[in-house]
């Protein structure tokens, strides 16, 4: 999934403080790692529509890592598996599973920056 930016809540009081991650201030291009898969079943809530059916849906899912020290203070749980360059994007979309499998590590903290907080969306 190409991003230029991505933010994780701030436990702050009394309102949660997002904060937003780039690779540095001019919101250069990096991917999130995913996968994805067919599925067959029905989905949404009763509510939605009582004639629901069932059909194929594509479910996507972002990998996680354990957080650099850029996000960690953040949020001390996970950050998102990034890719920032072609390179590392086309290690993810062809290679082996065991070769890129070795990309869902922390992107290195010198690699990234905290680019804005407060804004529920990125200026």
């Amino acid at each position: 999934m190409p991003v230029s930016s991505f933010s994780e809540y701030a436990d702050t009081k009394p309102k949660k403080t997002p904060t937003w991650f780039a690779l540095d201030e001019d919101r250069p291009l990096f991917a999130f790692a995913g996968v994805w898969r067919p599925w067959t079943g029905v989905r949404g809530t009763k509510a939605e529509n009582t004639d629901r059916v069932e059909e194929e849906h594509r479910l996507f899912s972002f990998l996680t890592c354990e957080p650099n020290g850029v996000v960690g203070p953040i949020h001390p749980k996970a950050m998102p598996v990034l890719l920032t360059t072609p390179e590392e994007w086309s290690t993810w979309l062809a290679a082996p599973t065991e070769i890129a499998l070795e990309l869902q590590r922390p992107l290195p903290d010198a690699m990234m920056r905290i680019v804005a907080q407060g804004a529920r969306k990125d200026p």
